[in-house]
């Protein structure tokens, strides 16, 4: 298998001077000397011409004669090479895509809208203009692939699956790097480096968005509720031992039920307690 190799093509300035030469100079012997055979010399710098090629900043030229793969100039500046050679211009310069949400199914099936964002750029020539055939549309078709390969083997929380320990919504780096490296691993065959790739859109579809919202707010309200359930066993509890201390007040069983009872449901309640004024004794 072949790799890439650098070629370094003749300096443009000096082919110029040279191709001007072959064309200007036998002029003036064929019109005064009748020299016709010299018509061959400015015909050879007249197709001269067609050698001449400039490579920009961040760009590179595959070099191709006769369907043989001579090099690639990777160097900047303006340059000659044989007419003959077939040069295919490929950037070298770092690419964005801002894939679209697609809709896939992650590992317990749910149907999700997942995007992502990847920076990538050609770092083998030759692999790129040889090895595939459209190198930028297959970096399109190959992340779209890799997106469904990563959704599959991890589910988007852990809700359905609490053993699982990655999830597509707390994974973060570890998920960006577990991307990145499966773009590695398809892309390496067009010769494309992944600069960066991560996660930049993550939802659940819009037939079931409501109803995982609803469940992902009910979660929420009983891990909130526990902590407040948890509070307050903490404060009756000091409540009745710092009373037992100050022997402010003695209480029996009962009244210590009704005290834990009424303080339970102040402190626990969603809405604000309305204080009631016992004029009479304890028991009335």
């Amino acid at each position: 298998m072949k790799e890439e190799k650098k070629y370094t093509p003749i300096n443009g300035y000096l082919m110029i001077f040279v191709a001007l030469l072959m064309i200007l100079l036998p002029i003036p012997l064929i019109i005064m000397m009748k020299l016709f055979i010299l018509i061959i010399f400015v015909v050879l710098g007249i197709f001269s011409l067609l050698g001449f090629f400039i490579v920009n900043p961040n760009m590179s030229v595959v070099l191709i004669l006769f369907g043989e793969y001579k090099g690639t100039v990777l160097s900047n500046g303006f340059f000659w090479a044989n007419p003959f050679f077939t040069k295919r211009k490929i950037s070298l310069r770092a690419r964005n895509i801002d894939s679209v949400p697609i809709k896939v199914n992650d590992h317990v099936g749910n149907p999700i809208m997942i995007g992502i964002v990847l920076v990538w750029r050609v770092q083998d020539t030759f692999k790129a203009a040889f090895d595939v055939d459209d190198y930028v549309s297959f970096v399109e078709i190959q992340s779209e692939a890799a997106i469904r390969k990563l959704a599959g083997d991890y589910p988007y929380d852990n809700f359905e699956d609490e053993k699982a320990e990655i999830t597509l919504r707390s994974g973060g780096d570890t998920v960006n790097e577990m991307l990145e490296n499966a773009l590695n691993e398809r892309l390496d065959i067009a010769g494309i480096e992944v600069m960066e790739a991560r996660i930049s859109h993550l939802a659940y579809a819009q037939e079931i968005a409501q109803a995982m919202l609803r469940r992902q707010q009910a979660t929420a309200i009983v891990a909130a509720r526990f902590k407040i359930v948890e509070g307050a066993v903490s404060m009756v509890k000091l409540a009745l031992d710092e009373l037992k201390a100050s022997e402010i007040i003695d209480m029996d069983e009962e009244k210590k039920a009704a005290m834990v009872s009424n303080l339970m449901v102040v402190l626990c309640s969603d809405k604000d307690a309305s204080p009631i004024v016992n004029a009479g004794t304890l028991h009335h």
